[in-house]
């Protein structure tokens, strides 16, 4: 029997792909805190993931269900973050809330990749019979 480790890490890879995605840009909006006009931008999850193989379908036992695919971030750009306060240079960056998404980011990464190393600990387990 072979092993799929697409369904065997339950999303858990491509939650860490999105986070280290999400901490790359993140982090160019904190390097980029005081240039003129430059505009905060943030990456969803949803625009990450929107090809047609990975996207998440809900699973529907009648034709007339809702098929609960999502249309929200339907293209591949970066999104831009709408300033509370933009500075009179343009800028949108708030180093208060950059700083802030940069360590709940990193915090959800650490507990991604704490399922993921679970799950394939597990798996050595079950491979080896311990």
């Amino acid at each position: 029997m072979a092993i799929s480790f697409a369904s065997a890490f339950a999303g858990h890879d491509k939650t860490l792909e999105f986070r280290s995605a999400r901490a790359a840009v993140l982090a160019n909006n904190i390097a980029n805190a005081d240039t003129p006009n430059y505009k905060a931008r943030d990456i969803s999850f949803d625009s990450l993931f929107n090809a047609e193989s990975n996207k998440l379908k809900l699973a529907g036992t009648n034709s007339r269900h809702i098929s609960g695919e999502s249309t929200a971030g339907e293209s591949d750009e970066l999104l831009f973050r709408n300033a509370s306060q933009p500075s009179l240079d343009g800028n949108t960056v708030d180093m208060q809330r950059e700083q802030a998404e940069y360590a709940q980011n990193s915090l959800q990464f650490d507990t991604s990749f704490m399922f993921l190393d679970r799950k394939i600990s597990g798996m050595k387990k079950a491979l080896t019979g311990n």
